[in-house]
């Protein structure tokens, strides 16, 4: 009688936002992990992976919110050999491969594999802490430790303490009057009168100064009506205190911040290069989807121009601002139409040797492709690889 193969045994199932693969063996585990929210839907570990055990879904309708039960790429879990190629390749770090519980990557570590080149840098020099970067990055990459102010929150630091510099307060205590008109304008000032007695029959006491509180705003020194107060600042440091960096885990390499940085203290390169084009006049407008699932922000609805500034031009329901696009690929996964967008990369940034099954991956890569046009089996898409010219 035959005996049935114990091992390996397969299994998949899901967690919250996490899609888990699983293989054992007799002595060994390895679980791959999909986080189906940071998955874009790029397609990138489908070209990537060599067994061909990853394919594309519904990338649209599951990053729009319509299809809730699927990720945007779904793996099958006897094909997957567990080697980490998709790991390594995934732009977007939506994949963890563990192998007995321990993250890991054997195909780096046998075999030898290049990583992504992410250049992505802030110099802390010429960064004055402002909160454009912050702002503008569509990954939330952006890591702003920097002290709250009372302008942006009520529980927040004074704004003078942002400002590093020594402030020097000088009453005339002979011209002084002891009015009180200081303290009653400024927390930084406390006239503090003696007890009144009519043994002097006068007003005493003395002007007490707390410089952590000046702003050195001089009101104290325009109000006074007897001319006793100087005021002077001397400038220590400008800049506001912390630090701003880049969560190279989360940078998709958009260049929104060193672009728009207004001090160009940030420098980023994108790991993907090449052309994309969008043919506006085929789209049927009020789809919006490469627009919603677009990870960098780079797909927009044109503004409406006025008719008289068309002369005779057609208006574009659909456009891409290529500075900003990162030739992923998503917007290509999800478009619903025939031809409406063509992509093509023509370099990679890496790191380390390229080993023969990096050259494969490239060269998939690189195949020109357009909008999905077809669906082989329900819920797998596939696009059409184009010539190219």
């Amino acid at each position: 009688m035959a005996m049935s193969t114990l091992f390996p045994k397969y299994s998949k199932w899901r967690e919250g936002v996490n899609i888990i693969g699983e293989q054992k063996l007799l002595q060994t585990q390895s679980n791959l992990v999909l986080n189906s929210e940071v998955c874009t839907g790029c397609g990138v570990c489908v070209e990537a992976c060599p067994e061909e055990a990853i394919v594309l879904s519904l990338v649209g309708a599951v990053k729009r919110g319509a299809v809730g039960y699927a990720a945007p790429v779904d793996i099958d879990v006897q094909k997957c050999v567990y080697c980490g190629v998709c790991v390594i390749m995934c732009p977007f770090n939506a994949l963890t491969l563990k192998v007995d519980g321990e993250e890991r990557l054997p195909i780096v570590e046998k075999e030898g594999f290049p990583e992504y080149d992410t250049q992505a840098k802030i110099d802390q020099e010429k960064c004055v802490k402002c909160t454009i970067c912050d702002e503008v990055c569509p990954r939330d990459a952006i890591l702003r430790d920097v002290p709250a102010y009372e302008g942006a929150a009520a529980t927040g630091k004074e704004r003078q303490v942002a400002l590093k510099s020594k402030t020097t307060f000088k009453v005339d205590m002979e011209k002084c009057t002891l009015c009180g008109i200081c303290g009653a304008l400024c927390p930084a000032i406390d006239v503090k009168h003696k007890p009144f007695t009519a043994e002097t029959g006068k007003v005493e006491g003395e002007v007490l100064y707390d410089e952590t509180r000046c702003d050195a705003c001089k009101v104290c020194v325009e109000m006074c009506p007897e001319e006793c107060i100087t005021v002077e600042r001397e400038i220590v440091s400008d800049k506001m205190a912390g630090e701003v960096n880049i969560d190279q885990n989360l940078c998709c390499t958009c260049t929104w911040c060193s672009k728009n940085c207004p001090t160009e203290a940030i420098t980023v390169e994108k790991v993907f290069d090449g052309e994309i084009e969008f043919h506006a006049e085929k789209c049927p407008g009020g789809c919006s989807t490469c627009v919603d699932i677009c990870p960098a922000n780079a797909i927009y609805l044109p503004s409406a121009k006025p008719a008289a500034e068309m002369k005779g031009e057609i208006e574009q329901t659909i456009a891409v601002n290529k500075d900003y696009c990162i030739r992923c690929g998503a917007c290509v996964n999800a478009c619903p139409g025939e031809d409406i967008i063509v992509l093509e990369r023509n370099s990679i940034r890496i790191k380390g040797k390229e080993t023969d099954l990096f050259n494969k991956i490239k060269a998939k890569l690189f195949e020109k492709r357009t909008s999905k046009v077809r669906e082989d089996r329900p819920g797998q898409v596939n696009l059409k690889v184009m010539e190219k010219a």
